[in-house]
């Protein structure tokens, strides 16, 4: 599989996520009973696993070290972050007010990662003030 097809898939799946994040998001801030169904609580993990896949095997085929890489590292970071609000936001946060800010930081996450990939910059999108 050549390197833009595995782009254009990694592309593909990063939308897919985060308009599943952000319907789960919303069946979270209105009580729906669809975040307890089964496809909901098992199908994101599926497809963030082939959305991370994708991003390994592009970095395979450019032959790129994330550890020497800065934009890399910062994708890596806020990938965490993104993960680990989304936790709280979805399942984890106490309150209505934790999930709900848990929620709006896992999308600033996200969005900050987006301008990363795109920018090949750990400041993201301000790289594009320059």
């Amino acid at each position: 599989m050549s390197y833009l097809s595995i782009k254009n898939i990694h592309t593909l799946l990063a939308l897919l996520t985060i308009s599943g994040f952000v319907l789960r998001g919303y069946w979270m801030m209105t009580n729906s009973g669809r975040l307890q169904r089964r496809m909901t609580r098992i199908g994101p993990h599926i497809l963030d696993t082939v959305f991370l896949g994708s991003g390994i095997m592009m970095l395979v085929l450019l032959s790129l070290n994330p550890l020497s890489q800065s934009w890399l590292l910062a994708k890596f970071a806020g990938l965490i972050a993104y993960i680990l609000l989304g936790a709280v936001a979805i399942r984890r946060g106490s309150t209505r007010k934790v999930r709900l800010f848990s929620f709006v930081g896992a999308l600033s996450a996200f969005t900050y990662v987006v301008g990363v990939a795109l920018s090949k910059s750990p400041a993201s999108w301000l790289a594009y003030l320059n």
